[in-house]
């Protein structure tokens, strides 16, 4: 049993949080990221990589080194430390292997205590990924029933509920469309058992000049969208920033709806700028000048 010490110096520790995706040397996405708003936000980041890339893999060229045949160390190891990780966050897995062994980690260090995020990573904008499959499919799905809180995009949010993406978007500029997403949303909640589902990074056109960018968040008791202005196209790394930031922000104690609105507000304060400057999709955007918004 612990003593009255131990107790109230482990409140005071800073919070160790296990993030498992890839590292990319270019283009600000993934890891790179989520250490970045971790540390800011006053989580320890523990980076669990499953590959090494030179670059991420929107550039024309890039080197990709595998590492799902290291990924077993990460258990036995930490494991043998006595680690004990306050929450665990998924993003990028390439394989149904990879899933597998998460799902292992996940079983071997997840207690009630745990936060457990896992962004689906499958697809956007109506497509899948290149290196999905069905089985990488159906893995993730076991994958997502033992999160949390879940943060898939529209395309991903349609994948996980079997519906046909293309015939949903038929609708996107309808004034009741958001209401059939949420049903969506709704569905995932029952489906895979988890608390929170945020659907992230959906387009809907308020008129000819003005197109808002929605994230629906559901729970069991309650359903509401943080939204923002259209700005720019679709830059590599939002959707990491933006699942970094709601998991830190959990972790620290803050409520669901202001750490939605901090996400938002933070990435759309770094895309502007990163409009301005001109800079390509693939770098990224200008986020790093911003970090001080998420202490």
């Amino acid at each position: 049993m612990l003593n009255c010490s131990e107790i109230l110096r482990r409140g005071m520790m800073t919070k160790k949080a296990v993030l498992i995706n890839d590292l990319s040397g270019l283009g600000k996405c993934s890891l790179t990221a989520a250490i970045s708003v971790l540390s800011v936000m006053g989580i320890q980041a523990c980076p669990m990589p499953t590959a090494v890339l030179t670059s991420q893999t929107g550039f024309e060229s890039f080197y990709c080194n595998d590492c799902t045949d290291k990924l077993d160390y990460y258990t036995s190891e930490w494991k043998k430390l006595g680690f004990q990780p306050d929450g665990i966050y998924t993003g990028f897995l390439s394989s149904e292997k990879q899933v597998d062994k998460i799902l292992s980690f996940i079983d071997s260090f997840e207690t009630d205590d745990t936060l457990v995020l896992v962004d689906p990573v499958l697809g956007d904008g109506g497509r899948t990924y290149s290196l999905y499959t069905e089985t990488l499919g159906k893995k993730m799905k076991k994958l997502v029933s033992v999160a949390d809180v879940i943060t898939p995009n529209l395309t991903e949010c349609c994948i996980l509920c079997d519906t046909d993406y293309s015939e949903l978007i038929k609708n996107a500029d309808s004034p009741d469309f958001l209401d059939t997403v949420a049903e969506l949303a709704k569905k995932l909640l029952k489906l895979y058992k988890v608390k929170t589902v945020i659907v992230t990074g959906i387009e809907h056109k308020i008129s000819d000049e003005v197109t808002k960018i929605n994230n629906l968040i559901a729970t069991d008791d309650e359903v509401f969208c943080v939204s923002c202005e259209k700005t720019g196209g679709s830059y590599s790394g939002t959707g990491d920033l933006f699942a970094s930031v709601v998991f830190s922000g959990l972790l620290r104690g803050d409520s669901l709806k202001d750490t939605v609105n901090l996400a938002v507000k933070f990435i759309q304060t770094s895309l502007c700028e990163t409009v301005k400057l001109g800079i390509h999709r693939n770098e990224g955007i200008e986020f790093e000048k911003h970090l001080k918004m998420l202490l």
